[in-house]
């Protein structure tokens, strides 16, 4: 279901997109770099956070960390990652799988300015061997997404 969301969401909302599924897992930031031939730092990952009562997603360059200072500056709390079983509930995205579109609830979505340093980031798509290469710019504007500084890269 997750990746019938993703895909619907594109056909709607940028059907020039296409879904890429390959044969093999890209469930980890090195099989997806190995799977589309770009380096680690052009995949997008999307970590899912709770800030209170509310679940983020802030979607980084592949090598990146979270720097837990400027989190706190931004966000007034430590970063709390959703536990595993929490993830697909609250995204519909299997871990390995989890983007910024298709969600089954709505979430406020955020990407790190370091994704700017590349003109095409690879994202994954619902599925933990599919993901969409696309702009960085266009995937912010696709998920209404808001520019953040909370990672180090």
């Amino acid at each position: 279901m997750s990746l019938t969301s993703v895909k619907e969401f594109f056909s709607e909302h940028a059907p020039d997109i296409d879904v890429i599924e390959l044969p093999q897992s890209t469930a980890t930031v090195a099989l997806a770099a190995e799977g589309h031939g770009v380096e680690p730092a052009q995949i997008a990952k999307t970590l899912a956070l709770r800030v209170g009562d509310e679940v983020i997603l802030i979607v980084t360059r592949g090598d990146a960390r979270l720097d837990n200072r400027k989190y706190k500056a931004r966000f007034g709390t430590k970063a709390r990652m959703l536990g595993f079983g929490e993830v697909e509930g609250e995204t519909g995205h299997p871990v390995g799988g989890v983007c910024p579109f298709g969600l089954v609830k709505p979430h406020t979505v955020y990407c790190d300015e370091s994704l700017k340093a590349f003109d095409v980031v690879v994202p994954a798509a619902g599925a933990v061997n599919a993901a969409v290469h696309i702009s960085p710019q266009r995937m912010a504007e696709l998920t209404g997404a808001e520019w953040i500084d909370v990672s180090e890269t």
